[in-house]
């Protein structure tokens, strides 16, 4: 599983889940920011390590590194805790928001038990969220198929030898370059996006473009059966490159592009792009 991000009174954490260990991973960094409010997360946590150590503890010794995602769209090795792990940190952090929190990481660990139990239950929880941000059912109903075909992709991947997350992401760049004429970091910075899920903040028309691009790669990758990263990213050109097709096409005829620089910060906007069909050329 990638990294994922999860809001804890209006601020985001970057989470991954640890299957082997069966919990998740949290950046350690994100938790004190939202905790402390330190504009230097990470001298805080700097600070704080060399603090446990002179104590005698020897959590820091235990804290492993992981490559997330940074607000400038690249990945970087970043400190990441258990829930335990974080717990014990947590303590030795004087803050009002500690006891939230603590109730926020066990919510975290009920609906990941949960959702492996039934995974439908990560479907409707989207649906919920998407519902009470304001989207419309018709967007909603798009953007939870494009998660089934999603997961369907990033299997494929997995079944040709492709494991890493950062391959992933270089598979996703291919594909999206080829579609739309832009890197994920590129379409990000059009839609002026940091770490927000770019697939949120997509109309109607690019999810469909962007899910025929991945549904167009799944169904090339199963009948090629490539193996690892280089043959794999034929497919995913490939796959683009049907979108590509699609979306000139759609250009060609309506007079209108499909890759627009509005987000989800104005719904009402989105939503008139929908309705409209998309921007003049």
């Amino acid at each position: 599983m990638g990294n994922k991000i999860k809001v804890f009174d209006d601020k985001q954490v970057r989470i991954e889940w640890n299957e082997e260990q069966q919990d998740w991973q949290i950046s350690v960094v994100d938790v004190i920011e939202l905790l402390t409010g330190t504009e230097n997360p990470r001298r805080y946590w700097s600070d704080l390590k060399r603090k446990m150590k002179a104590e005698g503890s020897q959590l820091y010794e235990k804290i492993v590194q992981l490559k997330m995602m940074s607000s400038d769209g690249k990945r970087y090795n970043t400190d990441v805790a258990d829930t335990e792990q974080l717990l014990r940190i947590i303590q030795s952090i004087p803050s009002p928001k500690a006891e939230p929190f603590k109730l926020w990481l066990a919510q975290l660990g009920r609906e990941r038990i949960d959702e492996i139990a039934d995974p439908e239950i990560t479907f409707d929880r989207a649906i919920q969220t998407y519902q009470k941000k304001g989207y419309s059912e018709k967007w909603i109903n798009q953007r939870i198929k494009t998660m089934e075909v999603r997961k369907e992709l990033t299997d494929e991947w997995q079944r040709s030898g492709v494991t890493e997350t950062r391959e992933f992401a270089a598979l996703t760049d291919i594909m999206t370059k080829e579609w739309s004429g832009k890197t994920t970091r590129e379409y990000k910075d059009f839609k002026d996006l940091k770490k927000e899920n770019l697939r949120d903040h997509m109309t109607n028309m690019e999810l469909v473009l962007n899910m025929l691009a991945e549904v167009s790669a799944t169904d090339l990758s199963k009948e090629n059966d490539p193996f690892g990263m280089a043959e794999s990213a034929i497919i995913a050109k490939q796959g683009g490159s049907v979108a590509k097709a699609a979306r000139e096409q759609y250009e060609l005829q309506s007079g209108k592009k499909v890759v627009t620089s509005l987000n989800a910060k104005n719904l009402k906007a989105l939503k008139s792009k929908d309705e409209d069909g998309g921007d003049e050329q």
